[in-house]
């Protein structure tokens, strides 16, 4: 990988010339390069992360090409203003910046997602409403108590909205026909949730039970290693996965909510939740262990893209038989309800967090944007519901990708995958209709 202290050599040489992406995270920089301007008929993504760049020239608009733009990691207090006469610009993402003002002339017209994560924004303008494109809404980490009303914003798909100062959910949002994904935990009207009692099935080990092994992975809430289990002493130590989180704020909210979300989620064969918890001689949880997967459980898509922006990119060319397909959905209906039923929503209903073994086993994975639902049965319900779109667009999906789109079983899902899909909220069904409309997967 080219490092970009590299590339910014490259710029001021001018070797870039025709360069579509530029890559200047961690430069130092202070301001904009002025040599950035000589690709202004082919740059489309430019990446400014982590420098100390406080403002943006006026001259910005001249990267008329310019669709996706990132400063995020600077000393901004604003959201430029010049971003507004960005006419391609669709996709800002200024996360883990100052930012306390955002006015509507910095957005630009043809915006689809924009990434503010973790500022200190208080207010957005109404204006946010009018960008008819806006798609992904990535608000974590604020100081946000209201938003405008987006109920007129057609495709709106994704809103995080974890850990600011929400005292209840905005009227239109359990209303807005076509948000599927959404994560509200941290908010004051349902924070109080995160704290309540474990399930008594939950075990809590101390910390000299557990020994760490190699790593295995690394995501934006914490770190997975190898560990063996010391249950008993007349017992051999068992394989298992340990996450310790990070205190740092993610895309999707806090680490403390995912961890009391995997807590609260465990009970369920298809559900990749917290087996027990390791805790300090104070009580309070060090990590979590969870079951150890083998290399056949494999994401059942990949995460959207810059260019789908809300959508799973699957592999081409994929053909399922619908066996398999009845499979999957019958397993994760089951296992949301289940959720639903605890009282947690997944907000992250997709199919890059499905793990699916290639035969008969999908596990519902990946809480770090759950949401503790509310008590208040009408909200509660609306909701959920919401979240019966992202199935039905997981539905979606999988039938353009069956094997033979004449099987019967295929027009059974299309009718729920309609259903699901409704745009009258309240009138999609809840997931325990559609666990029952699908059967067990063993029943396929």
């Amino acid at each position: 990988m080219i490092k970009p202290e590299s590339t910014l050599a490259a710029l001021r040489r001018g070797d870039l010339a025709g360069a579509r992406r530029l890559d200047l995270r961690g430069c130092g920089l202070e301001q904009l390069p002025e040599e950035v301007f000589a690709l202004a008929d082919t740059l489309e993504e430019l990446d400014l992360g982590d420098n100390r760049l406080s403002a943006l020239p006026a001259e910005l608009p001249r990267l008329h090409r310019l669709r996706v733009i990132f400063g995020s990691g600077n000393p901004f207090t604003a959201l430029p203003e010049v971003l507004g006469a960005c006419g391609q610009l669709s996709m800002v993402g200024f996360r883990g910046c100052r930012i306390d003002t955002v006015s509507g002339a910095a957005l630009p017209p043809a915006l689809r997602w924009l990434i503010l994560t973790d500022n200190r924004i208080a207010q957005l303008p109404d204006t946010l409403a009018e960008r008819p494109y806006l798609e992904k809404l990535m608000l974590a980490g604020n100081r946000l108590a209201a938003l405008p009303d987006l109920s007129a914003s057609p495709h709106l798909a994704l809103l995080r909205l974890a850990a600011n100062r929400f005292s209840t959910v905005p009227d239109w949002l359990v209303r807005h026909p076509g948000l599927a994904w959404l994560a509200l935990s941290g908010n004051p009207f349902i924070h109080r949730l995160v704290h309540r009692p474990s399930s008594p099935d939950i075990a809590t080990l101390s910390p000299c039970q557990i020994e760490e092994d190699q790593l295995l992975g690394e995501g934006a809430s914490g770190l997975i290693h190898r560990a063996w289990l010391h249950e008993h002493a007349t017992i051999p130590a068992r394989p298992v996965a340990l996450k310790r989180f990070k205190a740092a704020m993610t895309s999707d909210g806090l680490p403390d909510c995912e961890q009391a979300a995997c807590l609260a989620a465990a009970g369920h064969a298809s559900i990749v939740a917290a087996e027990a918890r390791v805790a300090d001689a104070q009580g309070r949880t060090e990590a979590l262990v969870l079951p150890l997967l083998g290399p056949e459980f494999r994401p059942l898509a990949g995460p959207p893209s810059l260019a789908s922006c809300s959508r799973d990119v699957y592999v081409d060319g994929l053909a399922m038989p619908v066996d398999k397909l009845w499979i999957i959905l019958s397993s994760i209906a089951s296992a949301v309800a289940h959720l639903h039923r605890v009282g947690l929503m997944h907000g992250d209903l997709y199919a890059h967090n499905i793990l699916w073994n290639g035969e008969d086993r999908a596990l519902l994975s990946d809480f770090g944007a759950a949401s503790f639902l509310p008590e208040e049965a009408g909200l509660r319900a609306g909701l959920e519901r919401l979240e019966v779109r992202a199935f039905g667009l997981l539905v979606e999906e999988l039938l353009q990708r069956a094997d033979d789109p004449t099987d019967a079983r295929c027009t059974r899902l299309a009718a729920l995958r309609e259903d699901c899909l409704q745009p009258e909220v309240a009138r999609r069904p809840a997931f325990g209709e559609i666990s029952a409309r699908l059967g067990p997967a063993s029943a396929r």
